[in-house]
């Protein structure tokens, strides 16, 4: 079933309304008409199943018909940092990080990044990652966007990584090493040393992924004597586009989101 995301103020107590490019694609695109039904959150308290009374271009006026419960979020807010890529590999990141489950996304500057990073184009490239995270919670029936912060200087989220429970720096080289730890064994360490306490049910995670050209041996230092924990993803070289991917549904299965834990 369709699902729109609108601003908490188009809620009434009875009636939603949905107005711009959203009314524009369910009226032009999926040929809404009055009668059809479809599913409204404001992205926070209210999602419902409504049905359409008035039905326009412009605007959208439809009953809610039932209140609908907002359980399709993770219980960990995981906030994938995703060194700028180049191309569109932050969009797939993006959309499928919304689709797994993802908080919120970190794009930020680090040393061996390929791209060339450009200030004045942040605020469109900002809509554009906005756009396609809102497209992808839509399609995957989420009851919130994730948010997509401003781009960070390495600096920046070095500092941080203080105010999450828990940060995790994908490493390439603990997943060669004999003795590297794997995010498994360091999200159960983690949790052995919570006793059960509501920071392990309700975590707040940073995962940090790097470029292309991954991070160098100064970063990881520095990460770790932030508050890091470096992590392996397995003995083979991911993309950066599939590294946060991969980091994501490990932290989830490991919070027991998909059976583990």
């Amino acid at each position: 079933m369709q699902r729109y995301f609108v601003a908490a103020g188009q809620f009434r107590d009875s009636q939603v309304r949905i107005i711009g490019d959203d009314a524009h694609h369910a009226v032009r695109v999926m040929r809404t008409k009055p009668g059809d039904k479809f599913i409204v959150s404001d992205g926070e308290t209210r999602t419902a199943l409504v049905a359409v009374r008035e039905a326009t271009p412009m605007q959208i006026t439809a009953d809610i018909v039932q209140l609908l419960p907002n359980d399709s979020e993770p219980a960990w807010s995981i906030s994938i940092a995703q060194s700028l890529p180049k191309g569109d590999k932050m969009e797939l990141v993006i959309q499928k990080g919304t689709e797994i489950g993802a908080y919120s996304f970190i794009p930020f500057e680090s040393e061996r990044m390929v791209v060339q990073y450009d200030s004045k184009k942040e605020a469109k490239r900002i809509e554009r990652w906005s756009k396609i995270a809102k497209e992808a919670a839509e399609q995957s029936h989420r009851n919130r966007i994730p948010e997509i912060e401003p781009v960070h200087s390495w600096r920046e989220l070095l500092n941080s990584i203080g105010s999450y429970d828990m940060a995790l720096f994908c490493y390439e080289r603990e997943g060669d090493a004999a003795n590297g730890k794997g995010i498994g064994t360091a999200v159960r360490e983690w949790l052995a040393k919570q006793n059960h306490t509501e920071a392990a049910n309700e975590a707040k995670v940073l995962l940090i992924v790097g470029s292309e050209g991954g991070f160098t041996e100064r970063e990881a230092s520095e990460a770790e004597a932030a508050g890091a924990v470096l992590a392996g993803l397995g003995k083979r070289i991911l993309r950066t586009e599939t590294a946060g991917i991969v980091g994501l549904t490990c932290l989830l299965y490991e919070s027991g989101e998909m059976g583990g834990a």
